[in-house]
């Protein structure tokens, strides 16, 4: 049985959600690598981020496992690119048993390929619209007053 240390966390993709969800969990005392095919990508980091960058491809099982993929008790994918978030979700939660795997899906049409695998989803569409739902029930609140 692999040993997963649920404070290691591997976020890949370290656009501006990879590199919040990055410095959040720096902050919080958690170990955090980010990968990015770009490293020009890591200036998105927050000034104290206290974890590791590594240049490379997420989807690339040398590179996981060049990040501590073997370890991490959580990966993010949160990629630019939705079939890439795929790979690397499937990859860490089939071939190294990541515990918990949370992917960025824009396009709900394929949440399809996730539906035998134990992976959390995070919908940037879905999200937008509740809190744009939250927003407009706060504004007739206040026009009703």
């Amino acid at each position: 049985m692999k040993n997963h240390d649920a404070s290691y966390v591997l976020v890949a993709g370290c656009g501006r959600l990879g590199a919040n969800i990055a410095s959040v969990l720096s902050a919080q005392g958690k170990d955090v690598v980010v990968l990015d095919v770009a490293s020009t990508a890591f200036r998105k980091l927050s000034p104290d981020y206290g974890g590791f960058s590594i240049e490379g491809d997420a989807t690339d099982l040398a590179t996981l496992e060049r990040a501590g993929i073997e370890k991490a008790g959580i990966v993010v994918a949160a990629t630019n690119d939705d079939n890439t978030n795929v790979m690397i979700a499937q990859i860490a939660s089939k071939i190294f048993a990541v515990p918990k795997v949370i992917s960025r899906l824009y396009d709900t049409e394929k949440e399809i390929v996730y539906q035998d695998y134990p992976i959390r989803l995070i919908y940037p569409s879905r999200l937008s619209i509740s809190e744009f739902e939250k927003l407009m029930a706060c504004a007739e609140t206040a026009v009703l007053k």
